[in-house]
């Protein structure tokens, strides 16, 4: 399973991507507006950073304007994936831009009968928003396995399922053993999967027993 991290800042994903763990990122208008930098600056700067693919989102609604923002976006680095919302319009935007080889993440998914048409296409990604549909009191997990299956079916589809909307490790664990290629977390989440107690507890026991030894490694 691949780790995006799902943020448009910059420090936090210098901070990541020096763990080796980060395989990508993604962003979108709201968390472009959180930072008050330039969109394609800030993206450029994050295509720097990460060497995998980074989400950047166009603006617009209508088909002839997002095909231009994204052919624009798309010339910002190599390592771009145009985001488009799935509408019409943002899906034949999808399929303009992948028949030309450039990678398409089609977001805000929230059905399967969605996922079929980003798929057919040609996204290179599909964005489930799983915690949006739990916030709803619907089964946001459902909905991966649901995608997860469809594509094992079509082996001929190259579309990636990539479970956004993530609110806390159980969602990333439950994603990589229903087979959900890639996961995108805030920042905090990604972190709170090296937490558990009894880690902590433990290494404070070796720390301790290590001391007694009045023995130094160095």
């Amino acid at each position: 399973m691949k780790f995006f991290v799902d943020t448009a800042d910059i420090n936090e994903i210098r901070d990541l991507a020096a763990t080796g763990l980060l395989d990508g990122v993604t962003t979108n208008p709201s968390l472009v507006a959180k930072t008050g930098k330039n969109f394609l600056d800030l993206v450029a700067e994050i295509c720097g950073v990460v060497k995998g693919p980074v989400s950047a989102e166009v603006a617009a609604t209508d088909y002839e304007t997002m095909l231009k923002e994204g052919r624009k976006i798309s010339k910002i680095a190599k390592n771009i994936a145009v985001k488009v919302p799935l509408t019409p319009a943002g899906l034949k935007v999808c399929k303009a831009l992948a028949d030309d080889g450039i990678m398409v993440n089609v977001t805000l998914c929230f059905t399967p009968a969605q996922a079929i048409l980003a798929a057919k296409a040609g996204a290179k990604f599909i964005s489930p928003f799983v915690g949006r549909l739990d916030d709803i009191s619907t089964d946001g997990m459902a909905l991966i396995a649901d995608i997860v299956q469809i594509y094992e079916n079509y082996p001929d589809w190259n579309t990636e399922v990539l479970v956004a909307s993530v609110r806390h490790p159980v969602h990333i664990v439950e994603s990589a053993k229903m087979g959900a290629h890639v996961v995108t977390c805030p920042p905090d989440v990604i972190r709170k999967l090296y937490s558990h107690p009894l880690t902590d507890k433990g290494l404070v026991t070796f720390v301790e027993d290590w001391k007694k030894t009045g023995q130094s490694i160095l």
